[in-house]
């Protein structure tokens, strides 16, 4: 059983997507793309547990907060409309299906007439009269769940559902998508490994919860325990003195209430309710070899990480047929944990979809695996799959995945450096400009701006196509080219910040001072050929940099020279850079718009 796709409207900050998924994925992209409500969406479909929370939904989960219908008026979430509209408009609704392929036997007949046929390769379901159709090797069974969530103005609440998606348009009264034919799915979604917090508890939802929930084990020892509880009185020895106070403090309250009112403040250990105690009862593991034993939550973060997964295993292993969802996998995990847990999870589920910003994680998923988001300002959300160019092969891809393409691929936007020297220094540039005035400058970290050596001047137009086919917004920074390879990067990028020299130690050399070139040779840790070649470097700066910055290529030569430089000491040519950056990645906010004619609204702006 997996999730094929799963369509979402109004939910948070997504307003619209569609996402196919692959039988194992990873939801990449910055943050705020909407990973985690994807997640969360497929939770409120599929989740047996999530609809128990009462209310299921609330105000913010309606995208951009709206959930009164137009003609609401004001109110939270409405919008003023004109008076007495001819058609009354819909309030907006969460909506999310999800469609289900790779049903096992039993689920099939169990679900019995809500079974569809889907066409895997296109999306579209068969409808044709011929059954023999269905018989095709892109043809799959399918179930087809939708959950509706909206405000109900009668009961002033919100109220949400999941149900059979076929009966909401061929049934008068649709048909719910019960708690038990959720279990049937067995969709798991574990809110990263935090969720080992409380993974031997026996809150709701933790995982020694869902294994007795799927063994169809019912403690009956609530009462017991309660009884057993409420029969013990803490501190009531009178050596604690703690009993005497109590005392004390009831014999004056008898001076101002009847006793009516409430005597006899005593301790207990408990709220002596099941919700409490399901809270507070955990399970103790031994430590060391003594006896001594401490909750398994105090245990390291390894031991709990390995129970995690082994109670994972028992959930699989009962289940057979199980979607594990888990966010954050990298969470206080060392990088080989990481991988193991991915491993694990694969090989126990028919589906796993993790969201991750490790590259440990990231690298464990083949291209087709890697769902890269990215959301428009209008709420749509889009999903886009890594094309890599004839010039980048797939080993290559592999073999430099953490250090020249991971970072692009979690970020929103991409500065593609012709070579390691510009992207180790035009970043330090930046921030430093960021610290002597930061009223004109800002950091590119601050911006949302990776910075990715592109290892030549040839290879910025390819790798900035991959980020650009994915949706990201893509800058370059070179040396000077000629117009026919300039033309070539530029048709890839937004913006292209090319100086004019041949080399930026060019750059570096011609437009600084004298002063901060002395300066940062006095600092300098010389290398012996070069102190042999130049005895008294401060004599001939220009000429004895030179030869260091190309000796330190790559190595932050240049970083750490403008990393001490004032703000005029720093190139026009890379201060002009990072000031056109900001105005193109944080321009200032537009300035209100004037009245129209009649006063009351703002002028609309001119069609483009």
């Amino acid at each position: 059983m997996k999730i094929h796709s799963v369509a979402i409207e109004n939910f948070r900050g997504i307003r619209s997507t569609k996402l196919v998924l692959p039988d194992h994925a990873v939801l990449i992209g910055d943050n705020n793309t909407g990973k985690s409500s994807v997640l969360e969406a497929i939770d409120l479909a599929l989740g047996p547990d999530r609809l128990s929370r009462r209310p299921p939904v609330d105000e913010h989960d309606f995208y951009e907060g709206k959930y009164l219908s137009p003609a609401g008026g004001d109110g939270a979430g409405g919008e003023a409309v004109a008076a007495e509209p001819a058609v009354p408009a819909e309030a907006p609704k969460i909506v999310v299906e999800v469609t289900i392929t790779g049903l096992s036997p039993e689920q099939e007949a169990r679900f019995g007439g809500s079974v569809e046929w889907l066409d895997v390769t296109s999306g579209a379901f068969y409808t044709a009269a011929n059954p023999a159709g269905v018989d095709a090797a892109n043809i799959k069974a399918a179930l087809r769940v939708t959950f509706v969530g909206a405000y109900d103005p009668d009961e002033d609440d919100f109220v949400g559902n999941t149900y059979y998606s076929r009966s909401l348009t061929e049934e008068e009264t649709p048909t719910p998508f019960s708690k038990k034919d959720k279990q049937h799915c067995g969709f798991l979604f574990l809110r990263s490994l935090r969720t080992g917090s409380r993974a031997l508890s026996l809150e709701h939802g933790s995982l020694l919860d869902i294994i007795l929930r799927l063994k169809e084990i019912r403690p009956q020892m609530w009462e017991g325990t309660i009884g057993t509880l409420a029969a013990f009185d803490v501190a009531s020895d009178p050596a604690i003195g703690i009993s005497g106070v109590l005392d004390s403090i009831d014999k004056s309250l008898k001076k101002y209430v009847p006793r009516e009112w409430g005597v006899k403040p005593h301790l207990k250990v408990s709220n002596l309710t099941r919700e409490h105690l399901r809270k507070v009862v955990t399970a103790f593991i031994a430590t060391g070899d003594g006896d001594h034993a401490a909750p398994f939550y105090r245990q390291g973060t390894g031991t709990i990480n390995m129970l995690v997964l082994a109670m994972l295993s028992q959930i699989a292993e009962d289940k057979q047929n199980v979607i594990f969802a888990m966010e954050e996998v990298e969470t206080a995990i060392p990088p080989y944990a990481q991988k193991r847990i991915v491993h694990e999870l694969r090989k126990l589920a028919s589906q796993s979809i993790f969201t991750s910003h490790s590259p440990y994680v990231l690298e464990e998923f083949k291209l087709d695996e890697t769902v890269i988001l990215s959301r428009a300002n209008d709420g749509v959300l889009a999903q886009a799959e890594i094309r890599l160019p004839d010039s980048v092969k797939h080993k290559r891809y592999r073999q430099e995945f953490r250090t020249r393409f991971c970072e692009g691929l979690l970020s929103r936007r991409v500065l593609i450096a012709e070579g390691a020297t510009e992207a180790s220094a035009f970043p330090v540039a930046a921030r430093r400009l960021s610290e002597l005035n930061p009223a004109v400058y800002v950091s590119l970290e601050a911006l949302g701006i990776c910075v990715i050596d592109a290892g030549s001047e040839t290879q910025i137009a390819d790798l900035a196509g991959i980020y650009k086919g994915l949706g990201k917004r893509t800058f370059g920074l070179c040396d000077k080219q000629a117009d026919s390879a300039k033309a070539d990067i530029e048709a890839q990028l937004e913006r292209l910040f090319m100086h004019e020299e041949k080399g930026i130690e060019d750059l570096i050399l011609k437009n600084t001072t004298a002063a901060a070139l002395e300066r940062f040779a006095d600092q300098l840790d010389w290398p012996p050929h070069l102190t042999a070649k130049y005895p008294n470097p401060k004599a001939d700066a220009v000429a004895a940099l030179k030869e260091y910055f190309g000796w330190s290529k790559g190595n932050w030569g240049i970083a750490d020279f403008l990393a001490q430089c004032s703000e005029a000491e720093i190139p026009s040519w890379i201060r002009d850079a990072c000031i056109a950056l900001k105005a193109i990645c944080d321009p200032p906010p537009a300035p209100p718009q004037p009245p129209n004619a009649e006063g009351d609204e703002p002028a609309a702006e001119p069609a483009a």
